[in-house]
């Protein structure tokens, strides 16, 4: 079977090398590393098709070690330890200098996987390259980690992708006999998200569906041949989390076109609806509160009614209450209010309840006085009384401090008048 395009042009040395100017430039960290044949254990993190596999297998080439690879979704511990073995007698048997072990998508092994790895890592039987789409800090075991540099690389620029293509066609055998006018690359790098295997996959695909050695690629054409784009996003990784995470920074940021975008990222992705309206109906507390107490129900309905209804009618619920959201007074008063409630708590332990605020069941707890002095507020004008309601040792304390919106400086100026003796509102 004929290897894809991709694979036919992988490049064999650094020279070969395109885009990661800031680790394989000519100074880059990795050269400078390479050239002195020194090469810690270290992890590359970046999108797909961005050459993480590719800059492995140089890097074994160039600095002449010898070079041994696993991938993560079909390797157990055996298959480690078994290729550990290896390494060890290779080591001796073709270089003074550690073998390279490289495993593709280090962030699916499970713990224990990892934990196999540590004997190699730490005593210097291999130099461990990993390669992972999702961020180390959360998908790789801590005490492997702290043994390996983190090297990020980039998505794929659009003058790197168009340098891929040009040299796609200088150097493929294949393509090399056909006349080929880019006449048009937008789509092929909008569908491609940044993705170099992606990219050549696709211009493989509109160039073998030619009839005729001329061929005139469009954005037409591309799209005609590419249906549907398959969104970049991984409803359990590292795109599920930032895009979630700029979804909800719209929002807060009352940008209703950023929320909008976002929100169709992930629909489009595939995301819960149930997700999505979860996090909305976190937002309405959290950064709208009291400035608009109405972003609550509206965020409690919209999570039912998705819930009722499903794809693709729920697009149109999340849309409105997204955008309902972004437009609504902001204010995280009560969120603040709750965090310093709880880091008092945390700092004084559990106080004592006053005993004027006690329940009293019982003739014994009446006669400790437990509820006794407590002022019944209903019984008051205005519904009020002043009276303590915290622990001696944290009275006056004042955790709720209103916003600025319009809905709380009425809250404010209602506090003012009841508590103004007592709390600087």
């Amino acid at each position: 079977m004929e290897a894809p395009l991709a694979e036919r042009i992988r490049p064999q040395k650094l020279s070969e090398y395109i885009s990661q100017l800031h680790l394989v430039g000519e100074q880059g960290s990795l050269t400078q590393q390479i050239s002195k044949g020194i090469i810690p254990s270290l992890i590359l993190w970046g999108p797909p098709g961005t050459g993480k596999t590719t800059l492995a297998q140089i890097m074994a080439q160039e600095s002449k070690r010898p070079f041994y690879q696993l991938s993560a979704i079909h390797s157990g511990v055996k298959d480690i330890r078994e290729v550990i073995e290896k390494a060890k007698q290779s080591g001796g048997l073709f270089t003074s200098k550690n073998p390279i072990l490289f495993i593709d998508e280090i962030h699916r092994f499970s713990k224990s996987q990892q934990d196999s790895l540590l004997a190699a890592v730490e005593k210097g039987w291999v130099t461990l390259i990993g390669a992972t789409t999702e961020n180390p800090s959360f998908e790789v075991i801590p005490a492997l980690l702290s043994r390996c540099q983190v090297y990020i690389l980039n998505a794929f620029t659009k003058e790197d992708l168009e340098a891929l293509l040009k040299r796609a066609m200088s150097i493929d055998s294949q393509l090399k006999n056909k006349i080929i006018d880019l006449k048009e690359t937008e789509a092929l790098i909008r569908l491609s998200g940044g993705d170099g295997r992606k990219l050549l996959n696709i211009f493989e695909l509109v160039v073998n569906a030619s009839e005729t050695d001329t061929i005139v690629i469009t954005n037409d054409k591309v799209s005609h041949l590419v249906q549907k784009n398959t969104v970049l996003y991984d409803k359990t990784g590292e795109q599920h989390y930032d895009i979630v995470s700029a979804f909800i920074k719209s929002i807060r940021g009352s940008d209703p076109n950023g929320a909008v975008y976002w929100l169709a990222r992930m629909i489009e992705g595939g995301e819960d609806v149930k997700f999505i309206a979860r996090r909305m109906l976190i937002l309405a507390s959290e950064d709208i509160g009291n400035a608009n107490p109405t972003a609550l129900i509206m965020a409690n309905n919209t999570f039912q009614a998705v819930t009722t209804i499903g794809y693709p009618e729920s697009r149109i619920i999340l849309s409105q209450c997204a955008i309902y959201l972004a437009t609504s007074a902001k204010s995280n008063a009560s969120y603040m209010a709750i965090n310093k409630a709880q880091q008092i708590v945390k700092q004084t332990g559990d106080l004592s309840v006053p005993i004027h605020l006690r329940n009293a069941p019982t003739k014994l707890m009446k006669e400790l006085g437990y509820g006794e002095e407590y002022k019944y507020s209903h019984d008051f004008p205005n519904n009020f009384a002043n009276q303590e309601f915290l622990p001696q040792e944290i009275i006056e304390t004042k955790f709720f401090e209103p916003g600025e919106n319009s809905r709380e400086k009425e809250l404010r100026t209602f506090l003012k008048n009841r508590w103004k003796d007592k709390y600087d509102y």
